[in-house]
């Protein structure tokens, strides 16, 4: 099983030109792991792109993709690692990342993203599935 952030499966929706062979490699390969899983913080982020929920859930069935409720244990952790991360004066990140990094942290899940620096630093028990550096 991996949780795949909404970075990679935007790259899709959008055909971005530098991240969509890579994300579409990633997410083929992962699969052969198990279950690619979303969770409700990815699943409002992929909302911005889709005019109503049928569009947006045809989506992720046509990607194989499967919804994975977030356990209370990594809402309490996403809290935590989110104050600690405003406190250190970095107000620009969104708590939705947290959420992300917090549910594939306490799932003991790979996480597929694009975006390493938050979760590296406030999740670095987590296996990140990035591009090469």
């Amino acid at each position: 099983m991996t949780l795949v952030d909404s970075n990679v499966l935007l790259d899709l929706v959008t055909d971005d030109p530098n991240w969509a062979d890579w994300s579409v490699a990633q997410l083929e390969a992962a699969s052969l792991d198990g279950p690619l899983l979303i969770n409700d913080a990815v699943y409002a982020e992929l909302a911005v792109r889709y005019i109503s929920i049928e569009d947006l859930e045809a989506f992720l069935d046509a990607s194989g993709l499967e919804m994975a409720p977030m356990p209370r244990a990594a809402l309490f952790l996403a809290g935590k690692v989110f104050t600690q991360y405003r406190s250190e004066g970095s107000g620009t990140g969104i708590l939705p990342d947290f959420f992300i990094g917090a549910h594939a942290a306490v799932s003991r899940l790979p996480l597929l993203t694009r975006d390493v620096g938050r979760y590296r630093t406030y999740f670095p028990s987590l296996r990140l599935i990035t591009p090469d550096p």
